[in-house]
């Protein structure tokens, strides 16, 4: 049972990076749904069609099997705040910490560490 607890012990800050996101993201950051979902119908479609036969048409058959797909994504939840996580701004638990997005161009410090107020 002493190896579990060292490893989560030992690996605190990866598992604590979830906070460093905004609360609205976490629901996006806990599931590799959207991935698998996006290529399901380009993997049947391979399937089906005992693959694409060059890599130019391959491409071209994603490209558009993705661009059918588009048009039933769900928006992310907080995508207003996607700029503010793309310019290094800082959340703690969550919650945008003010002014960071300065500081941390300024300090040009990583801002997805993880925070954790215990």
């Amino acid at each position: 049972m002493v190896a579990p607890v060292s490893k989560i012990t030992s690996e605190k800050e990866a598992l604590l990076t979830f906070y460093g996101y905004p609360a609205e993201h976490w629901r996006h950051l806990r599931t590799t749904n959207p991935i698998e979902s996006t290529f399901a119908p380009v993997k049947a479609r391979t399937d089906l069609t005992k693959g694409p036969g060059s890599r130019e048409a391959g491409l071209a058959m994603i490209h558009k099997l993705l661009e059918a797909a588009e048009g039933r994504w769900r928006k992310l939840t907080g995508s207003h705040l996607v700029a503010l996580v793309r310019a290094g701004a800082r959340f703690v638990n969550g919650e945008l910490v003010e002014g960071s997005e300065k500081n941390e161009e300024k300090d040009g410090a990583c801002s997805r560490r993880a925070i954790h107020n215990s």
